[in-house]
């Protein structure tokens, strides 16, 4: 249930060390009004707002800060968030779960680049609001560094305890969220946190539910899915399509040995278009086995000719186009490359 205080990371462990081995930062960025989509005051039972030694707010606007062309390793080939440009009818910024996912796209790469590069790539990305909404993102982007900061602190004052305790994780739990809306205001607090928040709230009465003895497993059954209904409802489509997917491997193995039981499983559970849609799919994959086995058996028979070089390459090459087209070559390409 640690996973519940799911951003005590590494990346938090290294925000303090940057912070720490970080020159001198000038100004900071002033706060912006409540109007102007800045931090409000604390919320009813807010905890307070400790003053951090090297705020990495400060980051935020630095001048000077060399950015490389390339991005980071890990993110070559991913794309870059979208959904966090949305303002109302004056301008002023919308927060969005999206923002947060710009916010953490980039720094997920600490330690690839140092944490003022990550921050003038989303300053970069920002740029492509117009004012308000530019400097609100970039104050929010402040603030979020801030209590990614503090929650550090926080999480480490919880210690390395592993006993599973649904008070204790209730406890914990209303401290962050509470810290959230002392670095940030509510609007924004809940636009970046709701959804994590309410799989907070049920994972610990999931837990609470499953350590009560006095419940009968019916019992357990039905007070879970109580607390499911309180969910997000994409959450709770998540939910029920894994439980379909577990439901199924089940159902293949208990069918393995009788296709038309499977496909008329297949057909009750899923409908007759989705079933023959899942039985086009299992087909195309035991294809993709038999030919990815053959391929495989032929490729250890030519690596022992001693091939070198270019000629080495053009023979893979040419192995494979014996057994894969378009997609599917550059999807061996993937795999021969991991061996």
């Amino acid at each position: 249930m640690r996973a519940i205080l799911r951003f005590a990371t590494v990346a938090l462990l290294a925000l303090a060390a940057v912070f720490a081995g970080t020159a001198v930062f000038l100004g900071g960025n002033p706060p912006m009004s409540a109007e102007d989509g800045a931090v409000a005051e604390p919320a009813v039972g807010a905890v307070p707002r400790r003053e951090l030694a090297e705020p990495p707010s400060r980051l935020v606007g630095e001048a000077g800060v060399v950015v490389p062309e390339e991005l980071p390793e890990s993110l070559v080939g991913t794309s870059l968030p979208g959904g966090w440009t949305i303002t109302d009818s004056n301008g002023a910024l919308v927060p969005t779960p999206q923002l947060r996912q710009l916010f953490e796209y980039y720094l997920a790469a600490l330690g690839e680049e140092t944490l003022p590069q990550l921050i003038a790539r989303i300053e970069k990305a920002l740029g492509r609001l117009e004012e308000p909404a530019r400097s609100q993102a970039l104050a929010t982007l402040g603030n979020y560094l801030d209590y990614k900061l503090a929650l550090g602190d926080l999480e480490a004052s919880y210690g390395e305890s592993t006993a599973l305790d649904a008070d204790r994780l209730q406890r914990q739990m209303a401290e962050i969220r509470a810290l959230r809306r002392t670095w940030m205001d509510a609007r924004t607090a809940d636009a970046f946190f709701a959804t994590d928040e309410a799989l907070d709230r049920f994972q610990i009465e999931q837990l609470r539910v499953s350590t009560d003895p006095s419940l009968s497993d019916e019992e357990r059954r039905q007070a879970v899915s109580r607390a499911e209904q309180a969910l997000p409802e994409p959450v709770r489509q998540a939910r029920r399509e894994t439980r379909k997917f577990t439901e199924y491997q089940q159902a293949r193995a208990e069918f393995a040995e009788d296709p038309e039981a499977l496909q008329a499983w297949r057909q009750d559970r899923f409908g007759e278009k989705a079933a023959r849609q899942l039985e086009q799919v299992e087909a195309d994959q035991r294809a993709w086995d038999n030919r990815w086995q053959a391929y495989s058996k032929e490729l250890a028979e030519l690596e022992d000719l001693g091939l070198a070089g270019p000629e080495h390459e053009a023979a893979i090459d040419s192995l494979r186009d014996d057994y894969f087209k378009g997609a599917e070559k550059l999807r061996a390409e993937a795999l021969d490359s991991i061996r």
